[in-house]
């Protein structure tokens, strides 16, 4: 692959994360632009490191998206266990054996304990996950002279933080848009002209 195709493919990987994060609000299939976004973005970073010979720009991406899939399926995890407990302890044809397990307390504070602890666990493995993020662009920016890449690194490490309080998301969100943005605005060396012909002396 050239630098230019690198180019794109990075340019079209981050505006469709930027799409499929928006499209998931109203459609759940429509998530998984982000993940087909975020592959493709990974691959373009794979294309820069080899061509600036710099492995950290691929691979803290690399340990970034692991960590971030890590994430989410230990989330998942947590909560369908969860879930499945509750099932197996009720009997769901029994009106007022469904209130008597809700009106008790610690099965509600179980409840509650339970999807908390996923969230945390989740917002742990996404600031990890920025931190990994932010490496990577830095470097690349680094490497391409364009600054808005370690702006986004920067701005998604921030969000991280804050998706605590969701305003994070809106931020993560943007530094997407500056990482499509950065990918867009690389450089390409210009192509040398060929050298003069040397003119046999008279």
């Amino acid at each position: 692959m050239t630098l230019e195709s690198d180019k794109a493919l990075g340019g079209i990987g981050a505006i469709l994360v930027v799409v499929g994060f928006l499209g998931s609000f109203g459609y759940m299939y429509v998530s998984v632009l982000v993940l087909i976004g975020a592959i493709l973005t990974m691959i373009a970073l794979k294309g820069f490191s080899d061509h600036y010979n710099e492995a950290g720009i691929f691979n803290n991406a690399l340990y970034g998206f692991i960590t971030g899939i890590i994430g989410v399926v230990v989330c998942i995890a947590m909560i369908v266990v969860m879930v499945l407990m509750v099932i197996s302890g009720l009997d769901w044809t029994d009106p007022a054996a469904i209130q008597q397990y809700f009106m008790d307390l610690n099965n509600v504070w179980g409840i509650i304990g339970t999807a908390i602890a996923a969230l945390v666990v989740l917002f742990v493995f996404f600031v990890v996950t920025a931190i990994f993020a932010r490496k990577s662009l830095s470097l690349l920016s680094a490497k391409t002279g364009e600054k808005i890449f370690a702006t986004a690194g920067l701005l998604w490490l921030i969000g991280a933080v804050l998706t605590i309080i969701l305003v994070g998301l809106i931020l993560i969100w943007i530094a997407w848009i500056l990482i499509a943005v950065g990918f867009f605005s690389i450089k390409t060396q210009a192509a040398q002209p060929p050298l003069p012909t040397p003119q046999p002396p008279p």
